[in-house]
């Protein structure tokens, strides 16, 4: 399964590269990652917990960051085993170029999975690849662009107000 998207981040591509650099900031963006560990030198250690169609599983794996071109471009690959589940494997090439309106991220994710889950139908599985693959961006591309804590936020709605703090610790960590 093969799916490109490009995404316009109001944000300096500086910041940008290093958020995407950063195991705090992938971990809150992997949609149910629950812990990440490591370096961009050595990889990074997750475990996510997903539900694919009636499977559910945790999966355990690595995080690579190779074909590094600071500021630039980043290939972001994880393979995951997710125990009588199977596996699940895949990578993004990263770029991003710096427009007037901050940074634009141009994104191409391939995925592969096998075991019990790769008998869910290739349907199933390519909607949920490009789910998962769509949400990381997107919850990349929010916490990037979301109010500093104690901003006025104008008439936001209550919930927004709630993750306000969650949201300025997130920028405060990448140093937007």
């Amino acid at each position: 399964m093969q799916l490109s998207d490009v995404k316009t981040i109001k944000a300096s591509p500086e910041t940008v590269w290093a958020a995407i650099l950063n195991p705090e900031v992938l971990k809150l963006c992997v949609p149910g990652c629950q812990s990440m560990t490591g370096s961009v030198d050595e990889g990074f250690e997750a475990t996510v917990k997903q539900k694919i169609g009636p499977v559910s599983a945790t999966f355990t794996g690595v995080v690579t960051l190779s074909d590094i071109d600071p500021g630039r471009a980043v290939t972001i690959s994880g393979e995951g085993k997710g125990g009588a589940a199977g596996f699940a494997k895949g990578g993004a090439k990263v770029r991003l170029t710096p427009v007037e309106a901050g940074t634009e991220l141009a994104y191409e994710v391939e995925a592969a999975v096998g075991g019990k889950i790769a008998q869910l139908g290739s349907r199933l599985i390519d909607g949920f690849a490009k789910k998962m693959a769509d949400e990381f961006f997107t919850r990349f591309q929010d916490a990037l662009e979301a109010p500093e804590e104690g901003a006025d936020e104008g008439e936001a709605p209550a919930e927004a107000n709630e993750e306000a703090p969650k949201k300025g610790w997130f920028k405060r960590m990448i140093g937007a």
